[in-house]
């Protein structure tokens, strides 16, 4: 048992042994790990320390070479703002300089003024003292006082001041007589620019109007042949633009605007629209267009009781129903101057016949056929002589606005019933009320002058007769009194036309037989 257990002894000695040098060798190693691990560590860190340092110093760097590039900056932003400073410091001087030499001339001027002023004080005294001398001489030879004097001297004058600013006016007048029809050329040229564009819109465009936009291109037509070919036909411009459903028809005639307008709607309803057809169409509303026009002028002859009239003359009369005037249908107002005629003329014991034929005729010259540079009174008078009307007729037409001198009692008629169809309340655009007004103002503003008696506006407002007192204004001042009243009416009030002012002074003597 013995050698067992030594020799078990021996193997766990042994054991224990080579644990022991194992653990050894293992520290060893471990001593040796551990000392090349702190001296890499120490090599770490002394790397690390350089990178710092090396980090350290480039910021350092960076930081002095911003603080360099900052003070760069400032400088020479200082040396900017000096120089500024230095330049506005001329400147100053410069202007200081200027100032001063300006105070210097300044100073030399008031003294020159001051002396001069002086100057004229002391000759004003000398003039003030010699024109006493020559006042206190003046009342020694005339035997008067200076108020006396003066008093008369006013006097005479005023009296001579009216008589010349009277005959000064009259010269006027007759001057302002003398070119008054090239001024009002001139003044009416002027208002047809400034405001004729509605009234030439109104009297020279038709608006047609149309289902759908899609209809404008069958107008058109392709390539624009079908407006084209309408616009020949029609001789009426038609204008296609993005107004919804409508197309606008420009032109100065408005029996070819009718044409045109009527041509459309049949072209528009049948749906076939071509060259040919347009041709074919407008040929044939404008002798359905001819015959409702010689058919009106038919109808208003007979409806009037005028017979033999000349079948140009009747057509012209039918063509009165496509014109206007001042918003006034020409046919219409041609009727009602006929009736007036007739009425008026059957008073004054004359033909109503023809007073009446010369009423409807009296506007014939506004429906010709050409265009020539007449007055329509004139115009009017020559066709009726072509067409062999008789003369007084004739007469009644070319003298209804005074173009031509007056030969029959028909003619004053014709101008007095064709201005009271034109000018009654409500036949051309103007509302009763400010009809009613414009005349109350009238005779109102004549009422407010001194010495007037009583005021009439008569001829709708186209003359204004003042009567005044004649114990309280004279002959010269009646002249007077009718121009300020002219002149007034002018400035303050709107009207049609012009207003003649008469004013009448008379002496009545009033007696009573009892």
């Amino acid at each position: 048992m013995e050698p067992v257990i030594y020799a078990s002894i021996a193997a766990v000695a042994a054991l224990i042994a080579g644990v022991v040098a194992t653990v050894m060798v293992q520290r060893s190693m471990a001593r040796s790990r551990a000392k090349i691990i702190l001296e890499e560590a120490a090599k770490e860190a002394e790397v690390i320390k350089k990178n710092k340092e090396l980090e350290a110093k480039e910021e350092e760097l960076r930081i002095i070479a911003e603080a360099e590039k900052q003070a760069s900056q400032r400088l020479s932003k200082a040396q900017s703002v000096e120089g500024k400073l230095k330049q506005r410091e001329l400147q100053l001087n410069q202007q200081q300089s200027e100032n001063q030499r300006t105070r210097n001339e300044n100073e030399q001027i008031r003294t020159k003024l001051n002396d001069q002023l002086a100057m004229v004080e002391s000759k004003q005294s000398e003039l003030e003292s010699l024109k006493r001398k020559a006042q206190e001489e003046l009342e020694r030879v005339s035997g008067l006082s200076s108020e006396e004097a003066k008093d008369k001297l006013v006097e005479s004058l005023k009296d001579e001041a009216k008589t010349a600013a009277q005959s000064y006016i009259n010269e006027i007048m007759d001057e302002a007589k003398l070119t008054a029809n090239k001024e009002a050329k001139r003044i009416v040229v002027q208002s047809i620019q400034r405001v004729a564009t509605e009234t030439a819109i109104e009297n020279s465009v038709t608006v047609f109007q149309i289902d759908s936009d899609e209809i404008k291109g069958r107008i058109i037509g392709r390539e624009g042949r079908n407006i084209r070919a309408l616009e020949a036909a029609t001789g009426i411009e038609i204008i296609v633009d993005d107004t919804p459903e409508a197309i606008v028809l420009s032109g100065f005639d408005p029996v070819r605007r009718e044409i045109a307008r009527l041509a459309l709607h049949q072209l528009v309803t049948d749906g076939r629209i071509h060259p040919a057809r347009i041709e074919e169409v407008v040929a044939k509303v404008r002798r359905q267009v001819e015959e409702e026009i010689i058919e009106t002028g038919k109808r208003t002859t007979i409806d009037l009781g005028i017979h033999g009239l000349h079948p140009e003359l009747v057509r012209m009369v039918g063509k009165m129903k496509y014109r206007s005037s001042y918003g006034q249908n020409l046919l219409q107002h041609s009727r009602e101057t006929a009736n007036l005629c007739a009425v008026m003329a059957a008073e004054l014991g004359l033909n109503p016949k023809k007073a009446r034929r010369a009423g409807l005729l009296h506007d014939i010259g506004k429906v010709p056929d050409e265009e020539p540079e007449l007055p329509h009174a004139l115009l009017g008078m020559k066709l009726a002589e072509k067409y062999k009307e008789k003369p007084e007729i004739c007469n009644a037409i070319g003298a209804h606005h005074d173009e031509v001198e007056m030969t029959s009692l028909i003619a004053p008629i014709v101008q007095v019933c064709d201005a009271i169809s034109g000018a009654r309340p409500g036949a051309r655009r103007e509302m009763v009320e400010a009809y009613i007004k414009r005349l109350n103002d009238l005779e109102q503003l004549a009422l407010s002058y001194p010495g007037v008696v009583k005021t009439y506006a008569i001829q709708a407002g186209r003359e204004l007769r003042v009567i005044v007192g004649a114990d309280k204004i004279d002959d010269v001042e009646t002249e007077k009194l009718s121009a300020e009243i002219a002149k007034r009416i002018q400035d303050e009030m709107t009207y049609p036309g012009q207003v003649k002012i008469t004013v009448i002074r008379e002496t009545r003597s009033v007696s009573f037989a009892k």
